[in-house]
């Protein structure tokens, strides 16, 4: 995690909070693209609403969109020589990014979201979540995480809410891909994922 003080961005954005303001910003966006009602979506949100963790003040540069198609590695794919993609870049809790890469280890390979559920990643040099989530404890110092299931769900909440955006503009005749009614699609699968992890954990 990178402590913004250290960099010149401490007014790079609102410190504290993070999560909670999240959910409410992108529930209304959600609210403001809804094309018809998803179940999975309300209860999401509810759970979310009810099971957020107490802020515990942590406050880092977070990437936003922290995922491998935003990582330049290094030709043996051993080292990351660089990140890119910041436009979605803020002040935030650093569980937010990290939540949002494993979240792609939940997602099913899809033509428009390349997930890796079912993918056999040890070949590709991929470690399986948890040893992730142990390597990245370790080297932050800090213990292990509580509410895990918690930041995985929202991850999935924030990016049914960004595809549902996404569906909205090309009913608009405003899309400014040629996939988006598929990535639109995709909301309710989004939901439900998180849905499934809010009620059933981290397995």
């Amino acid at each position: 995690a990178i402590d913004p003080s250290h960099i010149g961005l401490s007014d790079f954005g609102r410190p504290g909070n993070y999560f909670e303001r999240q959910i409410k910003r992108w529930t209304d966006q959600y609210r403001a693209s809804e094309t018809r009602s998803i179940d999975a979506m309300e209860s999401l949100m509810q759970w979310l609403s009810q099971e957020m963790p107490e802020d515990d003040g942590q406050s880092a540069l977070i990437h936003g969109d922290y995922r491998l198609d935003n990582l330049i590695m290094t030709p043996d794919n051993t080292r990351i020589q660089a990140v890119i993609d910041w436009e979605l870049s803020t002040l935030g809790h650093p569980l937010a990014d990290l939540a949002y890469f494993c979240m792609c280890l939940r997602m099913p390979h899809h033509e428009q979201i390349r997930g890796l559920a079912g993918v056999e990643r040890s070949t590709l040099g991929i470690p399986p979540e948890a040893d992730m989530i142990r390597q990245y404890c370790a080297l932050r110092g800090i213990p292990p995480i509580s509410h895990w299931p918690f930041y995985l769900a929202f991850s999935f909440f924030r990016l049914a809410a960004i595809c549902q955006g996404v569906l909205k503009r090309a009913l608009e005749g405003n899309a400014s891909s040629e996939q988006a009614h598929q990535v639109g699609a995709l909301t309710p699968l989004l939901a439900e994922l998180g849905l499934d992890i809010a009620m059933n954990g981290e397995e």
